[in-house]
């Protein structure tokens, strides 16, 4: 589904707002966000579920579920998927699907998968318990300023910087980078990804070209728990959407398979997850 503005200028245009102006979406924003909810899906995984709920947090921004981290919001998104096989895949790719269709309606949004209570929200929500619920935004209206606290955790995480390509993207074999040049009609789709957003800007996604293929791998850390894993799922999910979305505006069909590669350079720590077949002749 295509978001209201070219997916390049929106993934551009978007940052993580956490202090928000207070003033209450209008009854119609409401409506017209969850029109394109509705119509939320992603290429592979069950099927996704959003969420909308108010709540008002308290004037100087603690309790009420989100830690202090976000101020001024009073309405939230959530979103639930059936556990099962790439279901977190799919969350992260339909909600980031979502949260850059606020952005071009000039709404601010953050991600947020760990500093909310998700037992308050899940009720609050009416989220089925047995529903994977990985992750809830406030979207509102951003504030003119940045509070301090904002602005020292923008700076901790390094929000604003992003790996190198050689970091992200092999030619073939984890041991030889990939080029823009070499990535051909696809260099603008993987700097889209490199731009993506992820957890304390983590940046797990890894990407191996081979032929008019494009494997996608999680990296991560030798011990991992299963809520760290999700966490880094719903990550791949927000980049094979910036993947898939620009791809598919710039007119190159392909399709998602589970086509996992035979790599003996592989790092330690880093999982296939799926892969883009291209249709486009190389």
């Amino acid at each position: 589904m295509r978001t209201e503005t070219p997916i390049v200028d929106a993934i551009r245009r978007r940052t993580s707002i956490r202090t928000y102006d207070e003033t209450p979406l209008t009854a119609e924003e409401k409506q017209t966000i969850m029109a394109y909810a509705a119509r939320l899906s992603a290429p592979f995984g069950p099927a996704v579920r959003i969420h909308i709920a108010d709540k008002r947090i308290s004037p100087d921004g603690a309790r009420l579920g989100t830690y202090g981290v976000v101020k001024g919001a009073t309405t939230f998104l959530g979103i639930s998927v059936p556990r099962g096989e790439d279901a977190a895949l799919a969350a992260g790719y339909a909600f980031e699907n979502l949260l850059l269709y606020a952005t071009s309606l000039g709404l601010g949004t953050v991600w947020l998968a760990a500093t909310f209570s998700r037992r308050e929200f899940a009720t609050a929500m009416g989220v089925a318990d047995d529903a994977l619920f990985p992750v809830i935004s406030p979207i509102g209206r951003p504030a003119a300023k940045r509070r301090l606290m904002e602005r020292l955790m923008r700076k901790a995480i390094g929000c604003d910087r992003r790996r190198p390509w050689s970091d992200l993207f092999f030619d073939g074999s984890f041991s030889a980078p990939l080029s823009e040049e070499s990535a051909g009609a696809y260099a603008e789709a993987l700097e889209m990804i490199r731009l993506a957003p992820s957890a304390v800007n983590a940046q797990p996604w890894r990407v191996v070209k081979d032929g008019d293929k494009f494997h996608f791998f999680m990296a991560h850390k030798a011990v991992i728990s299963q809520e760290d894993r999700t966490i880094k799922e719903v990550d791949l999910g927000i980049a094979l959407f910036h993947f898939h979305q620009t791809v598919t505006e710039a007119g190159l069909s392909g399709r998602f398979e589970k086509l996992p590669p035979t790599l003996p350079d592989q790092p330690a720590g880093t999982d296939y997850v799926i892969t883009w077949h291209s249709d486009e002749r190389r």
